[in-house]
């Protein structure tokens, strides 16, 4: 053989083993045996990500990794967030997941109806998410269930919450219908929250908007509960019946004080209950009153509502409510 062959072989074999050897160690499993939760922060270089991912015991070696991402990571950056490492994940399946996977996403949600106080605790009280924040105003948040990432400003959830609210009463009040009486978007927000209040039944959202319309447009109070608890409360669950001295109280929101509607939002409505005060049910009935089955029974005059309020009465007896 040649000693021109022999250095050419000699060559290849220097050059090939040891890439062979690299290439075998970049797509071999890793040496985490579990999942584990790993989080690249804002900014990270691949330096970092390499050192920290060695730290967590998640590579074999940061040295192949960073000459790894120079070779197979295409010039695509490192996504900052939390990411979950599956177990045995080699080197190759774990920068692909920092450049191109999905960061981990939480969900908070805000149901219809909930008050803005409950949603400042319930943000408060995830531990993933950064900063203060004050109670939002009330009625300026859309329910809805939201993503969020580790390391998120709470302000930042608010203000996606905020904005989902803005985009649908804006596109529900440029369908408004002539039956509506609100001659603003704050008062759509500030009826379709009593009406959220007042009915958990979907079905029934449109009639309950319908008879607060009818008391308005005859100068009748609304006599809602909600509307009187809610400056006592915030909108948290009462516990107990409201006292007559509530009842009597000039808050601003005491709906059985005077007509019209209470000084602002009791609580953050759905999109339907803003839709059902927007399109209104046409009907006459002015009165409603439980059923016993979560729903209620409509009245068009008081005769009947009395009636109506004897029934519930009756149910409440036998149940030993009263």
């Amino acid at each position: 053989m040649s000693l021109l062959r022999r250095l050419l072989i000699g060559l290849v074999v220097a050059v090939f083993i040891p890439f062979a050897i690299f290439i075998y160690g970049w797509s071999a499993a890793g040496p985490t045996t579990k999942p584990a939760t790993f989080i690249v922060a804002e900014g990270s270089s691949v330096s970092t990500v390499a050192a920290d991912l060695d730290r967590a015991g998640l590579i074999a070696s940061r040295s192949r990794f960073k000459a790894g991402a120079r070779l197979f990571g295409g010039g695509d950056p490192i996504q900052a967030g939390e990411f979950e490492i599956p177990a045995r994940a080699s080197s190759s399946a774990i920068l692909d997941l920092l450049q191109h996977g999905r960061p981990v996403q939480r969900l908070i949600t805000v149901t219809e109806g909930m008050p803005s106080i409950i949603v400042q605790e319930k943000l408060v009280a995830i531990p993933y998410l950064t900063g203060a924040v004050p109670v939002p105003a009330e009625g300026s948040l859309l329910p809805d269930s939201y993503s969020f990432e580790r390391g998120e400003p709470r302000a930042a959830v608010i203000k996606r919450m905020q904005a989902a609210m803005t985009k649908t009463l804006d596109a529900l009040w440029a369908k408004r219908k002539p039956a509506c009486l609100v001659n603003s978007k704050q008062e759509a927000v500030i009826l379709a929250s009593i009406v959220e209040k007042e009915t958990g039944k979907p079905s029934e959202r449109r009639t309950v908007a319908g008879v607060y319309c009818n008391r308005l447009r005859i100068g009748m109070k609304l006599d809602a509960d909600p509307t009187v608890i809610y400056p006592i409360t915030k909108g948290k669950p009462l516990g107990r019946r409201i006292l007559r001295s509530e009842l009597n109280a000039d808050t601003g929101y005491n709906t059985y004080k005077k007509p019209g509607l209470p000084a602002g939002p009791i609580a953050n409505p759905g999109r339907d209950s803003i839709a059902a005060v927007l399109d209104p049910a046409p009907t006459q009935a002015i009165y409603f009153v439980a059923d016993g089955t979560g729903g209620h029974v409509f009245a068009d005059t008081f005769a009947e509502h009395q009636a109506n309020v004897q029934k519930w009465y009756a149910i409440r007896r036998a149940r030993g409510e009263m």
